[in-house]
């Protein structure tokens, strides 16, 4: 149960093929969360609904955080509608988890102090395990990379392999992804046309 950790890892080992945006990173790594969890039996899926389930705590704090926020009363939550409520602020969150477990670091740049460096994840075993995941192509950490831009999409089938509950996070992922694009697009069109109206003035 390390795929949001793993994910992390990835992004910050790995140049992307696009400018990785920190909203898209928290909306897949609350759909990791989730894919962990449906692996633990900790919640299942009715009608694209999440439904917890009875589970004991997981170790990882972060992780038992997402378990205690799950809505658990009918009609239960979209998976849609938790994604945008737990990604809010997800990758700070991760990012600091990493840090304080020692798993990454900060590279100093000249007079900065340590804490305004660049996070570059040190040599470790959780580091070699999710590099390990990466290099094999395993269809949950992939599908989840290339949704936010982290690589293509991986070949063939590699989302159907994860299982139609993971394949129902994915989608979800890839739509909110979609949406917040949407979105930034639809504001910096607003902001030119306003800047646009003041230079006419």
């Amino acid at each position: 149960m390390t795929t949001p950790r793993d994910l992390m890892i990835v992004t910050l080992d790995v140049a992307p093929i696009r400018p990785l945006e920190r909203g898209d990173l928290s909306l897949a790594l609350a759909g990791a969360e989730l894919i962990d969890l449906l692996d633990a039996e900790a919640l299942g899926f009715e009608d694209e609904r999440i439904v917890p389930r009875l589970c004991p705590p997981t170790g990882d704090r972060l992780l038992d955080e997402a378990v205690s926020s799950l809505v658990r009363q009918p009609p239960y939550e979209p998976v849609g509608e938790w994604l945008w409520r737990r990604g809010r602020g997800l990758s700070s969150a991760y990012l600091d988890a990493l840090e304080a477990a020692g798993q990454i670091t900060r590279r100093r740049h000249g007079w900065l102090p340590v804490r305004a460096g660049q996070a570059v994840p040190v040599d470790s075993p959780a580091r070699r395990r999710a590099t390990d995941r990466w290099a094999s192509d395993e269809p949950v950490l992939a599908s989840l990379a290339a949704a936010i831009g982290v690589r293509e999409e991986p070949a063939g089938d590699a989302a159907e392999a994860a299982g139609d509950a993971a394949v129902t996070v994915l989608a979800a992922v890839n739509d909110a992804v979609m949406e917040l694009e949407a979105e930034r697009q639809r504001r910096a069109i607003e902001e030119a046309a306003f800047d646009n109206v003041w230079r006419a003035e």
